[in-house]
Order: structure tokens, then sequence, then C-alpha cells
């Protein structure tokens, strides 16, 4: 399944600059679009995860592939951004924000160093950031896992023993059981096809282990569903899918096909579109998200996509965000607070279109290690985790935008988005390669820088 998706995103590495899509004239005789405001109580959030943020990381998969600098391995761990010890800091970065949801995991190699001996330490840390976040007036989102595990389950074969399922799942009934009734927002696994795709390639696996892995994760969702609302009673519960663009079947098909009816809402991460202009996304798959030309209105069409599929459930936009190169400004002049603003325009026009959008989180909080390097940087605070011994948050444009679009519940009326929409995108080309495409009411501002 996966070896197919390496091919496919390889050929899409064809970059098409797009300038001719961010700037121009929309039709003069465009119908004004309906925006709908947020609602009060909207969730709010930003997020991260604890093995890119936390620093002093315990043995465990990742910290293996690091030591032997598995392929896309171009940076030391170190101590990240020390979120294990600065994380009442960030806390309070994040409440100043204004936000109500805080995301990161709880990190099995952390909890349980070895099999059976769990950490007091590990316990008492991850207690307290749970009494921090909610005393900020956050709900915390947890994810149970964000594609690492402890190094004795890589030991046992990590998903190709059966064993690793029960173990798993007993690591998830302690962390549930502690967190229950005090608001969580639970996260079983993070973006399932990515998880596959990068165990495939660092460990590596064949094809038979990805077959055992992908049904170990289904049915190990499925059961911390129910183990999740029997223990914790009305708290939602879902997988969040990393959205794929012309890949997206065989995203879904890594775990989120089977487990449509173990879900309280779809959680989707969106970075990335594809259209006829624009065919960079395939920069994902070498780690150079700063490549990548964004395309905004593409979060539209996913929203009402997965809105007409699972027409009960409400949308989670669990992760959202735009890479730098090491903090330098984009070529193109796009801004990171120009980005927010236009993907929150669309949010807004698929919310006015029916679309049940119950959040929307920033990736990240802060710049973190992005899965072997730091030189991707997604953060609304810019940390140089190889450089500076301080580890300072420095705030970019987006931390006042994002401060800004909560407290007036969305972009202002009439906003124009800095990108224009592409020609015959692959979120629904039928709208977009015919002419129906939804059109800001004015002419596309010119970036600015």
């Amino acid at each position: 399944m996966l070896p197919a998706l390496a091919l496919a995103a390889a050929v899409t590495v064809t970059a098409s600059p797009a300038a001719h899509a961010r700037t121009g004239p929309a039709p003069s005789t465009a119908k004004a679009p309906t925006t709908a405001k947020f609602p009060r109580g909207f969730l709010w959030g930003v997020a991260t995860s604890g093995f890119q943020g936390e620093g002093s990381f315990p043995d465990s998969n990742w910290t293996r592939y690091i030591k032997r600098k598995a392929p896309g391995i171009s940076d030391p761990y170190k101590k990240s951004v020390d979120f294990l010890h600065r994380y009442p800091g960030d806390i309070e970065l994040a409440r100043k924000l204004g936000v109500n949801v805080f995301r990161t995991s709880i990190e099995w190699a952390r909890i349980e160093p070895k099999r059976g001996v769990r950490d007091p330490k590990a316990i008492a840390y991850y207690d307290d950031l749970v009494r921090r976040i909610r005393a900020a007036g956050m709900r915390p989102m947890i994810t149970l896992d964000h594609w690492v595990y402890p190094g004795w389950v890589a030991d046992q074969g990590a998903w190709d023993n059966p064993r690793t399922q029960a173990d798993w799942l007993r690591n998830a009934r302690f962390i549930v059981d502690r967190y229950k009734r005090q608001g969580v927002i639970w996260i079983t696994f993070n973006e399932a096809s990515a998880y596959m795709y990068k165990e495939l390639t660092m460990r590596p696996m064949g094809l038979g282990q990805l077959a055992a892995m992908r049904t170990a994760l289904t049915k190990t969702h499925r059961a911390a569903y129910d183990m999740i609302h029997k223990l914790d009673p009305g708290a939602p519960v879902s997988t969040n899918v990393a959205y794929g663009t012309a890949l997206n079947g065989i995203f879904d098909a890594a775990l989120f096909n089977d487990v449509t009816d173990k879900l309280d809402f779809v959680g989707i991460d969106y970075y990335y579109g594809a259209n006829a202009q624009n065919l960079t996304a395939g920069y994902a798959l070498t780690g150079e998200f700063w490549k990548i030309d964004p395309e905004p209105e593409g979060l539209y069409y996913v929203l009402k996509s997965y809105q007409r599929r699972l027409p009960k459930l409400p949308v989670y936009v669990v992760e959202n965000g735009m890479s730098t190169d090491n903090g330098k400004p984009r070529p193109d002049g796009y801004t990171r607070s120009e980005h927010l603003r236009d993907h929150i325009y669309w949010v807004q026009r698929a919310m006015a279109d029916g679309v049940k959008v119950m959040g929307y989180n920033y990736w990240s909080l802060t710049d973190n290690y992005e899965w072997g390097s730091y030189e991707p940087r997604f953060g609304l605070y810019t940390v140089n985790a190889l450089t500076d011994p301080s580890l300072a948050r420095r705030p970019t444009d987006a931390v006042a935008t994002y401060r800004s679009i909560i407290a007036d519940r969305g972009v202002r009326a009439g906003y124009v988005p800095v990108r224009r929409p592409g020609w015959c995108s692959v979120e629904d080309p039928v709208a977009t390669c015919f002419g129906t495409t939804p059109t800001p009411p004015a002419a596309y501002r010119v970036p600015a820088g």
C-alpha cells in the first residue's frame, strides 16, 4: 500500500512555483461569499507531541532511529525544545493566545520504560502537565500514540507481535483511568498512515509487516474506543487522519475507513493540497515542507468532503500549520500570519455551507523536532534548538494574528485571502475544474514582503 504512496509522491515533486495562483483579480461578477463567525465555545487549540518537544527522552523506537541515523535523520535530538522542564511557561504562552484546548501526547516510553515498571517521576510530570492545562482554562487533548513506543516494545517486534496490542491497551487503560473526568479529548493514534510510512522506512518493514501493523492498529483503536467510553463516559474519542491530496484514498485506508463507526468526531490534519497549477506537495516526502506552495482553499473542500461522508459527526481540524526553512522568510513573501488567516477564512466558508466544525488546532505552539530535523519550523513561537542554549521562545507574526482571530471569532467581514484559489484542485475536481470554485469577493492581495 505505502510503497505505492512513496512512488506516487515522488512523481509529484515536479514543482510548480504557482506564483500566478496567488495574486490577480477575481471575476468581477463574483457574488460576495457567505462566511460564518465561529460560535462562542468553539474549541481553539494549539498542538504538539511529547517526543517532538520534551527532550531528554528514554529508550524508544525513535531514540534508536536517531542513534543509528536511519533514513531522514539529519539532526541530533539533544534536548529538543525542553518542554519537559519548560511546560509551565509554554502553557502560559498558550493561555495568553486565548485558546481553550492544548493538545499533546502522553508518552508510553516515558511512563513505562521497562515492561511492567512505571516511572513515578514521569507520572508526576504528566499529572502536573494535565493539572496546569486545566488550571489555565484549557481542555487537554491527549494523544495516546504519536508514533513512539518503548524500546522493550521494539525488542519484542513492535506491531509485528500481537502481544503489543495487549501491552498498548494496558498502558492506555492506565492513562485514561488516571485522567478521566477531566474534560479530556482523546486521540488514539496520530495519523495512522504517516505512522505506518515512518515505520516502513525507519525500521524498515516488509509488506507483510505493514499489513500486520495496519490490522493491529485497527483492532487496537476499536478496542480503545470502547475502553475509553467505559472508563470516561461522554469523553470524545477519535483518531486524526492525515489528508493526502491525490493519494487520500490510500491515507484513509490505513485506519480511518475501518473505524468510522468508532469515532465521535472526524479529526483532520490539513497542511497541503494540490491543483493543476501546484504540484509541490510531493516535497513532504523529502521533508522539505517549506518548498510546498500552500493551498488554503483545499481545506474548504476537505472539510465538506468528510462531512458528506460522515454527516452525523462534527469535524475538528486537529492540525494545520505552515513550515519555514529554519525560520527564514519564504521566498514568495507569504507569512505565517497570512497563511493562518487564509485557512481560517476557508473554515468559515465551510461552516457557512453547513459543515459542523467543532474545533481548530494550530500546529504547533513552538518549533520542535520534526522527525529527524530541526530545519522545518512550524511554531507560532520559534525556537532555535541547535544553536541557542537558552531555547528562547520568540513570537512570530502569527501570535498576534491568532490571538485576534480567537477574540474576534474569525477573520473580519470582507476579508480577502492572500492566496488565490488554484484551478482544478484534487480536493474537488468537479467544482474546481468546471468553473464553480467559490471565490472571495474582491481582488486578491499581493503577499506582504
